[in-house]
């Protein structure tokens, strides 16, 4: 019987490596490789969070039948500023435990900061604990200076130029911090 079926699959892992190494079979490889593409992690992609948030929020929020509608702009800060081993699937996560856990219609930064410290403890690389001051201490002075660049650069004692490339690195938008948003 003639059956026309699509498979989409995803790993961590490096499958070229795998396929040479021997651990994953050759034939299975190149009968299911036809389109592949690489998803940056959620830490990567930082302009993702708030949207990933809200579509979750709102299919989160209608399968326990709750009323819960929006975000603090404190909880949505902790988001776009927390660290995300786990990726979209923590995220998820963390976002169900705001929603269960909410007594109003807003989740709160401290619902926010509640699900993120349940994250299991951990000792964090140094290369990622310094992505993450860097991206911290950039937060802040946006928030600081209304996401006014020229102010932002100075108080960090750059130039533009290298603040500019900075802000493009940790995927942070100057807009995103401008007074009277969100």
């Amino acid at each position: 019987m003639p059956v026309d079926v699509r498979i989409m699959s995803a790993t961590h892992c490096d499958l070229d490596a795998q396929v040479k190494s021997g651990a994953f079979r050759e034939d299975l490889y190149y009968r299911l490789n036809v389109v592949s593409f690489r998803l940056p992690a959620l830490n990567d992609r930082r302009e993702d969070i708030v949207p990933l948030a809200n579509h979750f929020l709102g299919e989160i929020a209608r399968r326990y039948g709750k009323d819960v509608r929006s975000f603090a702009p404190g909880a949505l800060e902790l988001l776009i500023g927390a660290s995300w081993p786990g990726n979209v699937r923590q995220l998820q996560n963390v976002i169900e435990q705001a929603v269960a856990l909410a007594t109003g219609s807003i989740v709160t930064a401290t619902l926010i900061q509640a699900a993120l410290k349940s994250e299991p403890p951990g000792l964090t690389p140094l290369d990622e604990a310094k992505r993450a001051f860097e991206r911290d201490y950039l937060i802040r002075l946006l928030r600081l200076t209304g996401g006014n660049v020229t102010r932002a650069s100075r108080m960090a004692q750059r130039n533009r130029t290298e603040f500019y490339k900075l802000l493009e690195r940790h995927r942070l938008q100057p807009a995103m911090f401008k007074r009277g948003r969100g």
